[in-house]
């Protein structure tokens, strides 16, 4: 177990914040009213809206909004969605994985595959990157929650897989199976995270440091990141700091 690790997801954001605000709550929503339909209206046994209920709060969602999305969720039965994992390569060979919420299948596969193919991506079959990917449970705490090394310690205890330090969080890493102790544990003794999810973390990273690639390879996530039905996109690509910022 590492206690400071140098690794970073490069999260890229374009546009308004008002729109990525009105994105995020949609998707926040979506991620509620799935989680509720598939595990019940109770949070404590329910880690999935657990998660996606501390992760709304931390993003000042009300808790009147939280509770609508739960009750609509299960009273409206005709709007199923349906979750999707859809699986392609973008310029430089990066794998992408997207994943949807989606009420109908057939809009969003030809979205998603029109704008792979419009943006330099090609949209592969199942399984063609997955395996590029490691799903992992993620428990982020701000770094004055506590001293490091008392919170360190008690990580381990808990057997989580890796903890990383950065200038202002802490990243809790834990194996899938026991993200939900790990999560009430921690809260118990300090809070809620600012944010937790299960999601997937690339094995490898490419380096995308040709300019022309690294700038076909962003637009294709932000192309990806606008369409309705997507909640995530993830990839395995890092392009050098002086770079990115030419890029933005």
């Amino acid at each position: 177990m590492a206690g400071h690790s140098k690794f970073k997801n490069i999260m890229h954001r374009k546009g308004a914040q008002d729109k990525k605000r009105a994105k995020l709550f949609s998707r926040l929503i979506r991620e509620i009213s799935v989680a509720s339909k598939i595990g019940g209206e109770d949070p404590d046994s329910n880690p999935r809206l657990r998660a996606a209920i501390n992760n709304a709060l931390s993003s000042n969602m009300s808790k009147d909004s939280i509770n609508k999305a739960i009750k609509k969720s299960n009273l409206n039965s005709e709007s199923e969605l349906t979750e999707i994992i859809y699986e392609g390569f973008g310029p430089s060979g990066v794998a992408i994985l997207v994943e949807s919420l989606t009420d109908n299948k057939n809009r969003s596969a030809s979205e998603i595959r029109s704008t792979f193919s419009k943006y330099n991506g090609n949209l592969g079959i199942t399984g063609c990157v997955r395996h590029n990917f490691n799903k992992l449970g993620i428990i982020t705490y701000p770094n004055n929650v506590d001293k490091f090394d008392i919170f360190f310690e008690h990580c381990v205890s808990l057997d989580v897989k890796d903890i990383t330090e950065s200038d202002d969080t802490i990243e809790v890493i834990t194996p899938p199976e026991i993200f939900h102790d790990v999560l009430l544990n921690l809260e118990k003794k300090y809070a809620p995270p600012k944010f937790s999810t299960i999601e997937w973390r690339p094995q490898n990273i490419i380096e995308v440091n040709e300019e022309d690639q690294a700038r076909a390879l962003l637009t294709l996530l932000d192309k990806l990141e606008d369409l309705d039905d997507v909640q995530s996109v993830i990839s395995n690509f890092n392009i050098e700091d002086k770079l990115m910022e030419k890029l933005i």
